[in-house]
């Protein structure tokens, strides 16, 4: 029989095999999620302050006030000159970046091109205006054109970067327009345009819009900051809403003329819902 004596040597040996086995156990069980972890580091969408945050497209519900210049072209350019813009909008974004909404314009400031317009009707031939006492006009009355519309939009934002609810914005638009002439006597001396006479002068049409827009929708991730901008063309058939116009006579055989308006919009979004998902990519 042979008796095996084990030294201090053998011993400590032992306990480093040990040690190494157990180190190789927990190294095989951990090491492959940890590896995986330094591989795929996750980032979620609601993390705004990671710079690897990307904003996917959600659904999206948002109220804008939105000011534009317009330029006009055809029938309204022979009567007033640019005019400014400012109104509300209504937008549903799909989670595909399809946008559907209304909106509201009022337009105002646009003077008139034409310092004789009224020459021969309520000023003189000589364009002289006579007031309620006979006398010379020495000023008092206003001019200036007024339009307003209204109508739906159907559109499609194309996202350039990880921003996928922001892009280039196209959208098309139809509805409802509506232009006149407001003529304002501040003082009260002008007869010509007391009660429905004024209505006479006032050149109020209305007809069929359609109109385009083309710019760059930007929402902010956090959603605090959210504007569009972009340029927008409107184009107009119009006829008289009066029944007789004092310097062109009878309405009611006019056809609609064409008009169109030429102008850059921006605007700013407020949203009013978000349909928000957590979603976690992982990149390499």
């Amino acid at each position: 029989m042979i008796n095996f004596k084990h030294t201090e040597k053998d011993v400590a040996g032992h306990r480093l095999l040990h040690l190494f086995l157990l180190f190789a156990v927990v190294f095989a069980v951990f090491a492959p999620e940890k590896t995986a972890a330094q591989r795929s580091k996750p980032v979620y969408q609601t993390d705004f302050t990671s710079k690897d945050y990307v904003d996917t497209m959600a659904p999206m519900l948002w109220l804008d006030a939105h000011f534009a210049y317009y330029f006009p072209v055809g029938a309204l350019r022979t009567m007033f000159k640019n005019n400014f813009s400012i109104g509300p909008g209504l937008t549903f974004k799909t989670k595909t970046n399809w946008t559907i909404g209304i909106y509201g314009d009022y337009m105002f400031g646009a003077n008139m091109r034409d310092p004789n317009f009224f020459n021969g009707t309520l000023a003189n031939d000589n364009g002289v205006v006579i007031d309620g006492n006979g006398l010379v006009s020495q000023g008092g009355i206003t001019a200036e054109g007024r339009y307003w519309t209204v109508g739906a939009t159907f559109g499609k934002i194309i996202p350039l970067d990880r921003w996928k609810n922001s892009g280039i914005w196209l959208r098309i638009g139809a509805g409802y327009f509506s232009h006149r002439l407001r003529l304002d006597d501040f003082g009260k001396q002008y007869p010509q345009l007391d009660d429905n006479y004024n209505k006479g002068y006032d050149r109020r049409s209305g007809g069929f819009d359609i109109n385009e827009f083309i710019g760059y929708q930007f929402v902010h991730k956090n959603r605090m900051l959210n504007f569009y901008a972009g340029i927008e063309f409107h184009q107009m058939w119009t006829k008289p809403n009066r029944n007789y116009i004092f310097y062109e006579g009878p309405t009611a055989d006019m056809k609609p003329q064409f008009s169109g308006l030429i102008g850059f919009k921006v605007g700013w979004n407020i949203p009013l819902y978000e349909q928000k998902s957590v979603t976690t990519f992982y990149y390499r």
